[in-house]
């Protein structure tokens, strides 16, 4: 057992490092079916796993100028109600249906994950200025400004809220959610998006840990050395996405996740029979 859980903190620490998230999504699986804890027992040891093995691939990433501090904290802190909301939920939920919300998520993390794939291989233009040589120019730059920021506001809260809840409930990072929503809406570069995406990921997996506090059961003999290893993987990640194309290492973690979600609804589907 001792090298499945190793070799699994391995390959979800790789994922985390390299694309800022997308594997941990693969942890409460893991611990299920390849080590045999109850749902409610993987989701927590999940939080325990994957937000210190952010928390820790994040300094490496601010260590570069890839941390935005300001902008990730208050992305977490946004989703600080739905994050408690989530955690009281998944007491309630029986362990079949939680998996299958975990199968339904994987395939939409999949299908972001294709996309952005996608998005990678493009290159969009820059954007032409707002601004002209002209009286009324100032005006309208600010009017353009002002609109730019409440349009972007507003997603940007929703995600923050998604996220919240995802972490709290299934124990998930939300990285999927997370990077496009840094890249489309804030126009991050990439390399800023990952560093920031396991900055929110960490301190969402904290406060909800924090809410489990005397209530979870923490499975530590397998918890310590699986997050041990994903340390591991995502120090060894960051220098994988240097060197590995982007778009076919996230379309290798797509497909992967396709079929770990077959797997988990077949099973979750065989268990509520």
């Amino acid at each position: 057992m001792i090298l499945i859980t190793l070799a699994l903190g391995l390959l979800i620490g790789l994922s985390l490092g390299a694309l800022g998230g997308g594997g941990s999504i693969l942890t409460v699986p893991a611990l299920v079916f390849a080590l045999g804890l109850s749902a409610q027992q993987a989701t927590t040891g999940s939080l325990v796993i994957v937000g210190v093995t952010a928390g820790i691939a994040s300094v490496g990433h601010s260590r570069a100028g890839n941390t935005r501090w300001i902008r990730g904290s208050l992305l977490a802190l946004v989703g600080v109600p739905a994050s408690l909301l989530g955690t009281d939920l998944n007491r309630a939920v029986d362990p079949n249906v939680l998996l299958l919300f975990f199968a339904a998520l994987m395939v939409i993390a999949g299908v972001g994950m294709l996309l952005r794939a996608r998005s990678e291989q493009q290159s969009d233009p820059e954007p032409k200025s707002a601004f002209h040589a002209d009286s009324n120019s100032t005006p309208t730059l600010t009017r353009s400004t002002t609109a730019r920021k409440i349009g972007t506001a507003i997603p940007i809260i929703a995600a923050g809220l998604g996220i919240g809840f995802l972490t709290g409930f299934l124990g998930v990072g939300g990285g999927f959610i997370i990077v496009p929503a840094l890249v489309i809406l804030l126009r991050f570069e990439m390399p800023e998006a990952v560093g920031t995406s396991l900055l929110v990921i960490a301190l969402n997996s904290a406060v909800a840990l924090a809410a489990r506090a005397g209530h979870g059961s923490f499975s530590w003999h397998v918890i310590l050395p699986f997050t041990a290893t994903a340390v591991l993987g995502s120090l060894a990640g960051k220098r994988v996405a240097g060197r590995i194309n982007a778009s076919t290492l996230t379309r290798a973690f797509a497909v992967l996740q396709f079929a770990v979600a077959a797997y988990v609804a077949i099973r979750a589907g065989l268990g509520m029979a």
